[in-house]
């Protein structure tokens, strides 16, 4: 059984994250142990008297715990424009909650933290980290502040999955539910995604095993892994509605100048290099493989209708775009079905978004609105 003992790991440039020490080991989903856990987060508003206003959050894959700007942090967080007084999630009204999930390179323990045993990071030799631990270490820091139970719980994309793992490990925890693009399970096309992202990275000579020194790991190959994602994340619809086939000026088209021509080229490499500049390639590792992992059905005896009816929730809205190709709009809709069926009061929208999977992130006119009703009617 793997056991880390972990120091926590830089957080970047974040200066609003803060940090919880776990006083007891963390054993995980899937064997291993964390010996002292540390799970980074961010908050925004205040919490009530009642200490029952709390909107708790989970993140995608690749996101920090910066979900908007503050006091402590004015640079615009990666959901800026549904966080903060008078918006759609009102800091006016709730006591918001950003989990780093355990795993990624932002403050938790994972990959990146430091052995203290060795005085570098634990790289390819931390435990496995599942979706059940990300969500455990989101509960863990609901009891540091002494909540006991939060007004709703949410997340996108890999954040959608974990929301899940959290509502089927805390029934009655969570009065409200709001699932985005997340699954039940990952589908075969994602899972294929994902393990060719990740023998990108590990066919990356500079990868040695997962053995590399801080900043000097994997970039070529997290940058090409990144560009291959980046595909998914948006439509057909969406790459002709931005790029069509417009080109880079500088690029010569002479024999032997294979530069990329195209708009979409740059955007990509733009993408690839922001990406693999900021996040270690371990860490990546580490949750893409969790979401391949993920299954509902698990806590359910292998069946997921079994699951579903462990989640005891007030209210659910699930949320989807019909052009989204790595979690499907079938999925989406799957989850709203089991929820139903299960017993709850479940709201679905299937939006015809054109941006694909990333429609949360931008599709704002769709997504805000909705999002706002359904909090409004959640008590505070």
């Amino acid at each position: 059984m793997a056991v880390a003992r972990t120091s926590p790991a830089a957080a970047h440039d974040l200066p609003a994250t803060r940090l919880a020490l776990l006083d007891e080991p963390l054993r995980l989903y899937r064997g291993g142990v964390i010996e002292h856990p540390v799970i980074a987060y961010e908050t925004w508003g205040k919490l009530n008297a009642a200490r029952d206003n709390t909107f708790l959050l989970f993140t995608g894959l690749s996101p920090s715990a910066h979900a908007a700007s503050s006091p402590a942090d004015p640079k615009p967080g990666w959901w800026e424009s549904m966080i903060g007084e008078g918006k759609p999630i009102d800091t006016g009204r709730f006591h918001v909650v950003c989990i780093n999930s355990i795993g990624s390179p932002y403050g938790s323990s994972s990959p990146a933290s430091i052995d203290p045993r060795t005085g570098r990071p634990f790289g390819s030799g931390f435990p496995e980290v599942a979706l059940e631990d990300v969500a455990r270490g989101g509960f863990a820091v609901l009891r540091t502040l002494g909540i006991e139970r939060v007004a709703c719980v949410a997340g996108p994309s890999m954040g959608g999955m974990t929301v899940l793992a959290f509502a089927v490990q805390f029934p009655g925890v969570a009065q409200n539910v709001i699932s985005i693009s997340g699954a039940a399970a990952a589908n075969p096309f994602a899972i294929a995604l994902r393990s060719l992202q990740r023998e990108i990275v590990r066919n990356d000579p500079a990868w040695r095993g997962g053995n590399y020194e801080a900043g000097r790991g994997p970039r070529q190959g997290m940058r090409m892994a990144r560009k291959l994602g980046t595909i998914t994340y948006r439509s057909h619809e969406e790459w002709d509605q931005r790029f069509g086939r417009r080109r880079v000026p500088d690029t010569t088209g002479r024999p032997g100048d294979f530069r990329a021509p195209f708009e979409v080229e740059s955007y990509l490499e733009h993408q690839g290099q922001r990406f693999a500049a900021v996040y270690d390639a371990n860490c990546y590792l580490a949750l893409s493989r969790a979401m391949d992992q993920f299954d509902l059905a698990e806590h359910g005896g292998g069946a997921l209708e079994a699951a579903f009816a462990k989640i005891k929730v007030q209210r659910t809205l699930v949320l989807g775009a019909q052009t989204d190709m790595l979690y499907t709009i079938d999925q989406q809709a799957l989850i709203a079905e089991q929820l139903r069926k299960a017993g709850g009061d479940v709201e679905f929208h299937a939006f015809p978004s054109p941006q694909g999977h990333d429609a949360f992130l931008v599709d704002n006119a769709r997504f805000e609105p909705v999002i706002a009703d359904f909090l409004a009617r959640v008590r505070t």
